[in-house]
């Protein structure tokens, strides 16, 4: 171990001042750097002692922010990079988020991932962040950010894979959540194709796109990937709000057995320039085809659609409950958890799992835990729909 210890530190210092050399002589230097480490003494390991070592690392570096050490290891040469994706389980599988992709991949089958999110009424900006602990607050690994903003006729907020850098034009864009102008209604879009198939939505961005005064940087487009509605409360009974949410991109069947939901597997050629010391993002082909685990089921099958739990009436407490299991500590309207909704048929064991829930700790702080289907990019989207005022749903 003591050899592995020495790897990742020798891994760490490189990839630091690929990213250092990077911004400071420009994206050249960042290349000849790169190539320098390719042609190192680490990438001339024999194949079977690499694996080892790496899958050693990987075993052992199994929570944040020790994970970075396999990160790092990723960004060496084409070979580590090669033998780390083969290693490393996607978070369905593992339920560990390690790559930057992880975030638009579906959350563990056994467990809610459990983050937070920071709310910053100023500058209207929203980040989330991967708990590290079992604290409901904490340093935290941060995975999102979205900005608000406001145009004549809706609302929406911009995500971004950068905490600092939340502009649709930015390379670090990766979707959008948009509403009407009541605010009862949002869609979710996806600046890339959510599984092969998907249908861009035109829009005067995308119009724009064609532009040659508009950088080719530009993410390619907006594709739905949800849909959520709150329902309007005519005679003003009390109660919590009550929402659903059409999930474009996940068929129902994804929930049951053998079922299985659309899985990115890279960051489309746009947001490649903002890992620069990962070249586990680069390749040859950036092939849309590459970038999918595959289409989305028939359009015979039913889309997944999901709905909040219904709370129950506390007589001592005289307010509605639900059980949060002590991840929410602030009694307020926006609080939710989210299960399947059985559609079309009985309900089963599958439509008991809370698939997302979210709820307020502190004034400016919420707790939101995710599971497979969604993602975390969906899941945050879901939760910045609840952030908005919706008088006509109270």
């Amino acid at each position: 171990m003591t050899i592995i210890r020495s790897i990742i530190q020798d891994m760490r210092s490189r990839s630091g001042r690929v990213v250092q050399d990077r911004f400071s002589s420009g994206s050249a230097s960042a290349v000849a750097v790169s190539d320098g480490l390719s042609q190192s003494c680490w990438a001339n390991m024999p194949q079977e002692l690499l694996r080892e070592v790496l899958v050693r690392i990987e075993a052992s570096e199994n929570a944040w922010p020790q994970r970075k050490s396999v990160v790092a290891c990723a960004g060496v040469c084409r070979s580590w990079r090669e033998i780390t994706k083969e290693i490393v389980k996607i978070p369905e599988v593992s339920g560990i988020l390690t790559f930057p992709i992880s975030v638009k991949q579906p959350g563990s089958r056994d467990s809610l991932l459990q983050c937070f999110i920071k709310r910053n009424r100023s500058t209207q900006t929203y980040h989330l962040f991967l708990s590290l602990t079992n604290a409901l607050h904490d340093d935290g690994k941060f995975l999102l950010a979205a900005r608000k903003f406001r145009r004549p006729t809706c609302a929406g907020y911009i995500i971004s894979v950068d905490a600092d850098d939340m502009s649709k034009g930015s390379g670090t864009y990766i979707g959008k959540l948009r509403s009407n102008f009541l605010g009862t209604r949002f869609t979710i879009f996806d600046g890339q194709p959510p599984h092969a198939g998907a249908k861009i939505t035109k829009s005067r961005s995308n119009r724009l796109l064609n532009s040659k005064q508009i950088s080719p940087r530009i993410p390619a487009g907006n594709y739905p990937v949800a849909h959520i509605s709150y329902e309007l409360n005519v005679l003003g009974s009390r109660g919590p709000r009550r929402m659903q949410c059409i999930m474009d991109a996940i068929p129902a069947s994804a929930i049951g057995p053998g079922g299985s939901a659309p899985t990115q597997t890279e960051f489309s050629v746009n947001n490649i320039d903002f890992f620069p010391s990962l070249p586990f993002f680069r390749s040859k082909s950036h092939r849309m085809d590459n970038s999918l685990s595959g289409p989305l089921a028939s359009q015979k099958d039913g889309l997944l659609v999901l709905k909040n739990k219904a709370p129950r009436w506390h007589e001592q407490l005289q307010c509605w409950c639900l059980n949060f299991h002590g991840r929410v500590t602030v009694a307020s309207v926006k609080n939710f958890q989210l299960v399947a909704s059985p559609e079309n048929g009985p309900a089963g064991p599958e439509h008991e799992k809370i698939i997302l829930q979210f709820g307020k700790v502190g004034k400016d702080l919420f707790t939101m835990d995710y599971r497979y289907p969604i993602s975390a990019f969906q899941a945050f989207a879901i939760c910045l729909s609840s952030f908005d005022t919706k008088i006509a749903c109270e």
